[in-house]
Parts: structure tokens; sequence; C-alpha cells
């Protein structure tokens, strides 16, 4: 029997090619421009590429930025994305389709992959890097294994800065809103010579504190933050050579995540009475320092019928979060506060080396194709420090483990136009993967309970393993771990012109996460999962029509992950962080994409995604929380048995819209109002399901009303964000107390850019 949502699909494509063949009458001036995106790693149309694709650009994104939010903005901006982050505007999890990875440690890996100017920023801090002089962001859903590699299984985020050249251009943006926020990008380029060109871009944000701190820790306030950021770029354009160079550095000092200890009201998910977003009362420390540095080169060769691409990137990352875990203050060790948890994580050292060399086929015949190799070397040291906030936050633990990751392709894609209107589609990808993690240091005097009790004096085995190093004998395995992943991935996929204007395509690809490895500490036990992979099949639509007013693009999808790494955080045996395998997941659902000029001056668009997660085993069971009502059943052990739950911040529904009204005046000018809003339905915060952790559906919208002038060149407008000032927890710490966090409140500001 056919899956319904395979039946919705076939029943919707005849209207859509019927409103394609209904043309108008008389031609309107308003039409869609073409997309190009760069998901199969060349340009085509959007409407060509046989992939879920869903883009932001331009104004929209203008937009989005206004409040000098973090890249947590797009979340839910495109369907079936979701963005959240416990570590504030420093360490970003990216979800597509439901498929993602909560686990906080700074040593993780993500299912989802974002590439920044073509070089992959793997460790999660890179992945925070301001949005700014972005010429599109391109969102693509599904396994990208073949292509982009490992730790694609469920799709990438990508970015594209705005690259320089001959013509003198640029634009500077200063805004300013609630609480002190300011919020200012420039950018300026052009010809150095006849054959060199350059681009420098700057971003400045910052904002004050909004919270007040009633309590007796040493902020006094809370959740302000001051950012930096700047671009520069470099492009060579040869007869038959090009050379992209470019570098980049990020600045942050502000509030780590800001966690606000028994929020919720115990047995349901309602804020307890006389709740105050404005107003935390914490004893502990809250402060969270980045640094971030990478320069690439990217460089091509017109060889004829060929071109040669080589991208060479380096990212460098330093950085230190502090937080009071446990969200309050004093008095401690009582049935609301059972212990006092304040503690911090940080990379003193990190780099991060990536070289990819691809040759591409150029003719004009009915096969093309592309091969490479790809690189990937990583080095960097993970700090753990616990306090003692009821002495005056005295460090009372550490531990330094080092993580190094190798890794090396081959892959290939083949594109084959078998008639004029069917393109057939493959692309292949072997893989090696080795990571290797060490414990450097570690001590802990203060509330340290071991999880394995025959490993308790962690100090003393590293102390053993030091001078077994020095003497050249072997090392305690409890203290280091390896892991090699040897993968080969592929997709292939076929593309049916109904039209000149009516595609449908259909995609099988595979994808994998390699194998993660967390060390032995004083919660931990040492942990090696094995490696995640998935299998993908994809069906859509994509469809131009109303003589180009109107775009359609849809799309259905299943996937099955084995194996799937899954993280079960805190809980109230041994309060012990757990990396653990499922023996499967599965997810099922669908994504529209719509925009259409319904007049001339009237732009809507509009998304939707519906995302169903299940883990399947029968038998995987984690440890519930300390203080919450847990509503899964338990297995024989006291432990919740899991089977059958969503995945965790995984909403079944995603929605977003947007419209834009504008009305001409003279010589060029214009008066607009521009809305946005996006939704999510309810999300689990952990593995298993509880009242209380389970966040409430949230809706935000936002707001711009604006004039411009000289034909756009000028632009000034009041704006505002989450408008109806919704407050939702987003996410929660379960191993204490009912501690959460929340969105941002509402934010009203003013705003003037100017292009030239």
């Amino acid at each position: 029997m056919a899956h319904p949502l395979f039946v919705a699909l076939a029943a919707l494509l005849p209207s859509v090619v019927m409103a394609q063949d209904a043309t108008t009458a008389q031609k309107e001036a308003a039409t869609l421009d073409a997309v190009k995106v760069t998901a199969a790693r060349k340009v085509e149309n959007i409407q060509d590429v046989p992939v879920s694709i869903s883009t932001v650009s331009g104004e929209k994104l203008d937009a989005l930025a206004s409040g000098g939010t973090d890249v947590r903005y797009l979340s839910g901006r495109v369907p079936s994305l979701n963005i959240e982050s416990s570590f504030g505007r420093a360490f970003p999890r990216f979800y597509i389709r439901g498929y993602g990875n909560t686990d906080f440690r700074l040593n993780t890996s993500q299912p989802v992959s974002l590439v920044y100017d073509d070089v992959v920023q793997e460790n999660p801090i890179l992945k925070g890097f301001p949005i700014f002089d972005v010429d599109q962001v391109e969102v693509l859903r599904g396994p990208q294994g073949s292509l982009f590699g490992r730790n694609t299984p469920a799709g990438v985020v990508k970015f594209d800065s705005v690259r320089p050249t001959q013509e003198f251009n640029g634009y500077g943006k200063v805004g300013y809103g609630s609480d002190n926020l300011w919020n200012v990008e420039a950018a300026v380029g052009g010809a150095l010579s006849a054959r060199w060109s350059a681009r420098v871009s700057a971003l400045y944000q910052r904002r004050d504190d909004w919270v007040k701190n009633t309590g007796t820790g040493p902020n006094d306030g809370l959740e302000g933050y001051d950012e930096s950021a700047v671009r520069v770029q470099f492009l060579y354009e040869g007869d038959n050579f090009e050379a992209l160079l470019g570098a980049h550095k990020r600045h942050l000092n502000g509030t780590a995540r800001l966690f606000r200890g028994n929020i919720f009201k115990k047995g349901s998910n309602d804020f307890v009475p006389g709740f105050d977003e404005n107003k935390v009362s914490i004893d502990g420390l809250n402060h969270s320092e980045l640094d971030s540095s990478g320069a690439n080169a990217r460089l091509s060769w017109d060889l004829g019928n060929y071109k040669l691409s080589s991208i060479t990137g380096y990212e460098t990352v330093d950085t230190f979060s502090v937080g009071d875990i446990d969200g309050t203050s004093g008095p401690y060790f009582t049935a609301e506060v059972p212990f006092a948890s304040e503690t911090a994580d940080g990379i003193p050292k990190h780099s991060q080396w990536t070289q990819e060399l691809r040759l591409e086929s150029l003719s004009d015949g009915p096969l093309n194709w592309q091969a490479g190799l790809f690189y990937f070397k990583e080095d960097y040291d993970v700090d753990s420090v616990s306090y003692d906030t009821t002495n005056g936050s005295k460090q009372d633990g550490f531990q330094r483990i080092n993580q190094t990751n190798d890794a090396w392709a081959v892959f290939g894609g083949a594109t084959f136009q078998a008639t004029d209107k069917l393109e057939l589609r493959a692309g292949v990808r072997y893989t090696v993967d080795k990571k290797d993690l060490t414990v450097k240091d570690y001590w802990n005097t203060g509330f340290a309970p071991c999880v394995l009790a025959a490993k308790c004096d962690l100090a003393g085995l590293l102390a053993a393993q030091q001078a077994a190093f020095a003497a050249g004998d072997a090392v305690d395995p409890y203290l280091s771990a390896s892991t090699k992943d040897k993968k080969f991935n592929w997709d292939a996929s076929a593309t049916y012109a109904v039209n000149d204007d009516v595609n449908v395509y259909g995609r099988v690809a595979t994808g994998f996460r390699g194998s993660s490895i967390q060390s032995a500490g004083a919660f931990n036990e040492k942990t090696v999962a094995e490696p995640e992979t998935v299998l993908s099949f994809e069906a859509g639509v994509k469809a131009d029509f109303w003589d180009n007013r109107a775009r359609l693009n849809a799309s259905v999808y299943h996937y099955r992950v084995k194996d799937q790494q899954l993280t079960a955080v805190g809980g109230s045996t041994g309060n012990a962080n757990i990396l653990l395998n499922a023996d499967k997941s599965v997810g099922k659902g669908f994504e529209l994409d719509l925009q259409a000029y319904l007049t001339d001056n009237l732009l809507v668009t509009l998304g939707s995604g519906y995302n169903h997660t299940e883990i399947k085993d029968a038998d995987l069971s984690v440890a519930g929380c300390m203080s919450c009502t847990v509503t899964n059943p338990l297995d024989g052990n006291g432990k919740v048995l899991i089977n059958g739950n969503s995945l965790p911040q995984a909403p079944e529904w995603t929605h977003n819209m947007t419209a834009r009204w504008s009305l001409p005046l003279a010589d060029g000018a214009q008066f607009y109002v521009f809305t946005d809003w996006v939704y999510r339905s309810e999300v689990n915060f952990f593995l298993y399901e509880s009242k209380e952790f389970t966040g409430k559906s949230l809706l935000e919208g936002g707001l711009r009303v604006g004039y411009q002038w000289n034909d756009g060149d000028y632009d000034v407008a009041l704006y505002g964000r989450n408008i109806t000032n919704q407050i939702r927890a987003t996410g929660g710490i379960d191993f204490n107390n009912l501690t959460g966090f929340i969105n941002e409140p509402r934010l009203w500001g003013v705003e003037f850019k100017a292009n030239f």
C-alpha cells in the first residue's frame, strides 16, 4: 500500500501542472527571480536539483537579523529546521527533519553539517559564527554524504559570503533597539587592479543586561553581550585561473546560557506563578568568552573541458563558558535544590585543517561528472571545571582531555541526461575517519560521585598512565580511546521534466556520523558510541507557475537511522552523562515551500514541515529526572523505557510565513510593511517524556515598517521581534531541579541602511 504522504503528493501534482498551464492573459511585471544554489557543488537552478532545498537571502535575512540575534534566528525560517542551544550564542545545535544531537560536550559532533564559504565548520563552537554580508543561506535536507561527507546524515546548512567584484560597492547599516541594543554592519569592496578585487565586511553587536539577578552571585545583571566579527576577501581573476582568498575573525564577550531554577510547576510545563523573565536568582558566576579565526583559499583552473578546484581551510577557536547550572541562589541540599552545581567548559587549544581537490567535467554531451579527494585534521583540548558555590565558587575539580580527528575521503558524482525530459544522477564516497581521545589532567575534591566503583581514583589512574608513558609501557585503557570508521556512502536520483516549468524527482541516499567518544570523569564513564548510518527515501515536485509569479516546491520523505548516537543527560541515578546507541530510529514527513506575488506589490511566502520521529529500541532505557513527572514506563531497574518516543528537540510541525507589501511613491521611493512569523509545535527536551520537560508550542512574529528611496539605495525602518512577547521554555536541565531556559523576549528598534 502506498504511503499516504506519497498519495498526497501525487494528488497535488496535477493541480500544480494545471495552474502552470492556465497562464494569465496579460503578463504582470512582478515575477520571481531564478534561485541559484550549489547543492551539487556547482551552480544550478534550485528547480533542477533533486534535493529538498530552501534558501534565505536578501531582505528576509536583513529583517531576521534586525534584533542582533545569533544564528538561531534561522530556526524554523525554512521547513523542518530547528536550532537551539544550552550555551547561548556560542554553541548552536541544528536539527533537520527532527534529526540532530542534544549533546552539549565540546568534543561532540552533529548530524547536520555547517559549511561556511565551502569550508566545513566541524566543532560545534565554530558553527555559531555570525551571519553578515552573506549572499545566501542554503538548507539541504536529507543525507548529503556523497558530495559533502561524513556528519551530514541529516543535511547541510550552507553559507556563502558576498564575493568581491570589480565594481565599487558596499553597504552600511546601523540599528538601535531595546536594552541599548546596537547592531552595526558595513562592507566595502571593489577593484584593486584589472585582475584583483577585494571586499572587507565587519559586524558589531552589543546589548545591555536585561535580566536582573536578585541572588547573591557576582553578576548583578545578565544576558548582555558584546560581539564583533570581520571578514576580508581578495579575488584574482586570470584568463584560466581564479583565486578567492579569505580570512575572518570573531570575538564574543557576554553571558553564558542563563539557567532558571525551578521555573516549572510540578506536574505541568506551566511556569510557576510569579515567573518573571526579567529576573533570576543565582549565586554562581555566569560568563562567556570566545575568540575564533580562520582563513581559506579557493582556487580553480579552467582546463577547457574540465575544471580543477582546490579548497584549503584553517579554523581555530578559544572559548571558555561558566554558568550556575542549578539556576538558584541557596539554600542548598533541600528538596527544591538537592545540590549546588556551578561548572565551566572551555577549549584552550584548537586547530582544524581541511583540503579538498575536485575535478569536474564541462562536456556539452549528456554525461558530466566530478571526482575528488578530501582531507580533514583536527586537534584540540577540552577543559571541564567545577566550582563549590557554597564556598565562594572555589574551584573543586578540573579535567583536560585531548581529541584528535583525522579523516580522508575519495568521492565522485555523475549526471546523465538520459532523454530530453529525464536526468539521472548518482554519487559515491568512501571515508576513513579516525579519532583518538586521551585524558591529560584530572583532579576533583568536591561533590563528585563515581560512576564506576572500580575506577573511582581517576587522578591515581592518570598518574599511573603518565608513568606508563614515560616508561614506554601500556596505559590504562579507561583513560584513552581510539576509533576508526570506514564507510561507503552513495546516492541516486532521477528528475523528470513534466514541462518547462514543472519537475518531479525521486532520491535515495545514505549517510553516516562517525563514532563519538566520551571521556571518563567524576560524573561520566568512558563511552564509545558506534557510528550511526542513515538510509533515506525522498520524492518531490518543483514548479514555477502563474507566469513565474509563483513557485511551489514540495517533498515527502522517509528515513531510517541505524545505531543512532544519543545522549542521556543527568537523571536521578548518578547524574551521569551517558553516550549510547539506539538500535534504530525512523522519521517521515513532508515539506512545502510556496512563494507568490499575489499582486505586483504583495509578495507572500509560506513554508511548512511535518516531521514524525520515533525511537525503535525495545530494550533501551535511561535514567529519569530527579524532580519531574515522567510519563514513560520503567524497566526493572527503575530506569525509563524510551521505545516509541520522538527524538528530542524534534517538533512535529514547523511553519513559517512572510508577507511584504509596498506602496510605490514618486522618484523611485516606496513605503513598505514586512512581517514574518514562525511556529514550531511542542518538543521533548530529553529522551524520556515528562510533563515538565515538554516544551510548549512556540509562535514568534516580526514586523518591519519602512521607507526606501533612491531606488532602494536607502532604507529606514522601525522593527519589532517576537512582537507578541510569547515566552516559552526552549530547553532544560534535568539532573538537579526543574531548571529551564527560555527564548528571547520582545524587542523594538530602528534601523538605517545605505547601499552604494
